[in-house]
This record gives structure tokens, sequence and C-alpha cells, in this order.
């Protein structure tokens, strides 16, 4: 065999380093996402190629949406997609996030569910209401009830895992259930006639999703995640466009193992934002309209309802420039 010359080895150990460096230096970046219709949408971008084509190397993992949350206080993820009280109650347990762009809030898919013969909210005085407590389909109820000239003295809350509500509504220990899609379509169904006496259509902005972030990565890959919120943007309008929506929608139902028609009415109850929209959402200002001031009503119920016990620094929680810097 012949043997190559000194230079030419040296050559190619050069080369050799030089990819070396240039892949450690273009290390991926890791995000985490589960089953809700703003985070499902997530996968267009990935079938399309549109992350790749845009020079972004992420690896969105899949997750139960709690394991997702275990994963970055782990850190084993650089973010992961979670509504903002969830971002506010991880930074309270001590895993440090920011949230830097909201996918979407719920606009009807998070209900409270009566049984047959109960039509509004009001007609639950006195009632009990399986639901479990401290988390979004509790602030929901105290929104609605709060709006219908009540409080939560007037009804009895019975703690109940969300994904154990359509049992409990059927079992006929409760008078309603307040959960989320897919567990409060599945109760309708468990219960014929039972029907949402108050949803997140009615408060939005209430239950804001966004994507949080490790200081650290936002450090570390500020022009990635600027690269990512553009291509969020082309994602909202595919799936908005009449012309590719069916497209996008059977993407969206094939990750979750539901088919299209299926899935069409859990995109319904989800309002997904753009970019025009969260540069809105991210100035800050009171009420729902605003991140912030969504946030703050967030955090008072955790504290009210010893989620965690200190209120945390909003303003720290949230970063607006990424959003501000978009076109």
């Amino acid at each position: 065999m012949r043997s190559m010359g000194t230079g030419l080895v040296r050559a190619l150990l050069l080369c050799v380093a030089l990819l070396g460096a240039r892949a450690a230096g273009a290390a991926s970046m890791s995000l985490g996402y589960s089953d809700w219709p703003g985070w499902v949408a997530w996968q267009v971008a990935i079938d399309k190629g549109w992350l790749k084509e845009a020079g972004l190397d992420i690896n969105f993992n899949w997750f139960d949406y709690s394991a997702s949350m275990d994963a970055f206080a782990a850190g084993k993820i650089d973010g992961d997609f979670v509504t903002n009280g969830d971002a506010l109650v991880t930074g309270a347990g001590g895993a440090r996030n920011l949230m830097i762009m909201a996918t979407d809030y719920s606009n009807g898919n998070d209900m409270i569910v009566a049984r047959p013969g109960i039509k509004t909210i009001q007609e639950l005085k006195g009632k009990k209401i399986g639901i479990e407590i401290g988390l979004v389909e509790h602030l929901l109820l105290l929104d609605g009830l709060k709006k219908a000239g009540m409080t939560q003295n007037d009804v009895t809350l019975v703690n109940s895992k969300t994904n154990e509500t359509p049992q409990v509504l059927a079992s006929g220990q409760v008078d309603a259930i307040g959960a989320w899609q897919p567990n409060s379509g599945m109760a309708m169904k468990a219960v014929p006639g039972a029907r949402p006496v108050y949803t997140s259509a009615q408060a939005p902005g209430l239950i804001y999703d966004v994507l949080m972030v490790s200081p650290a990565s936002l450090a570390a890959h500020r022009a990635e995640y600027l690269k990512l919120i553009h291509v969020w943007d082309r994602v909202v309008k595919y799936i908005n466009d009449p012309a590719t929506q069916p497209d996008a929608v059977s993407i969206m139902a094939a990750r979750v193992g539901l088919t299209p028609a299926q899935y069409l009415p859990l995109l319904a109850g989800t309002h997904l934002l753009d970019i025009a929209a969260n540069k809105k959402v991210f100035v800050k200002a009171e009420g729902l309209g605003s991140l912030y001031g969504s946030s703050s009503i967030v955090d008072d119920f955790n504290v009210r309802n010893a989620v965690y016990k200190q209120p945390q620094n909003i303003d720290g929680c949230i970063v607006a420039t990424l959003i501000a810097a978009q076109p």
C-alpha cells in the first residue's frame, strides 16, 4: 500500500480538527413539546423541513406534559412549551426560565362541563365540581364564578385529576367538572347531554401558552431563537390559510393519532398567535390582553391557592426583546 505524504496527512488532520471545532460550536438545541394544538403545530415545521431551511439544528422532544417540565427542571432540555402559569410554577420551584414567545391562547378548549339539566354557571350554586385544585381549570372556574357574581364559597370543590374527570362526571359524584381537551370532550361523550357552561373562549388570554427557555440557553442561542420565532410565524400562516390548512391539520392529527376531522374542533379551540399578535401581547399592561397582565393574575391565583408561597417577579420572567426585534 502506498503511504500518504506528510503534508497531505497534516492537511487532512487539520481539516478534521476544523470540522470537529465547527460541530462543537454548533451544538444543537433541545425543546420539549406535548399534546396541545398550539404545540403540535410545530410538527408542520418539522415535517416540512422549515427548521433546517432556516439554518436551525433543534431537536423537538415529544413528552407527556408534566414530564416535559420535569426534563426542563433537570436541565435536560433548553426550553419547553407550557402555559404561562406553569412557567411561573416551574420558576418558583427553582428552575428559572424566561418566556420569550407565545404560541397561542386557549379559545374554548378549556371548559367547565356540567351534567344534563344545568345550563348556566349560575346554576352551579351549591353544587359539587370536580377539578384539579391549583391548575388552570380552577383559575377558569373562579373567573366564571366572578363574572356570575359568585365566589368559590358558593360551590364545593372535589379535587380530581384532570385526566380522570370524564369518569368522575359519569359516576354522578359531582355536578360538573373542569378539564381541557380532549378530557372535556370525553366527559361530554361519557355523559350524553352534558354541556359546557363556561369556557376559555369567554376569557381570552386567561391561559396563554408560551415557550420558556433557560437564561443560559437564551444567552447562548439568541440568534437561533430569533429565527425560530420567524419559523413559527410561517407555521401559523400555513395553518390559517384555507388553501393549506387541510395539509397542516393532516400533519397535526397524525402526530397525535387522530383523524383530521377529529382534530379540527381542537384546533378551533386554540387561538394561534403570529408575530403581529405576539407584538401586542408582549406589551406590558394590565388585563388579559397582555402576557404581563395575564401572568400577574395567574401569579396572584397561585399564591392564594398555595401553589407556591412568594409572588414571582413577572417583569423578570418575560423577555419581550426577541418579539420586538421581529420585522
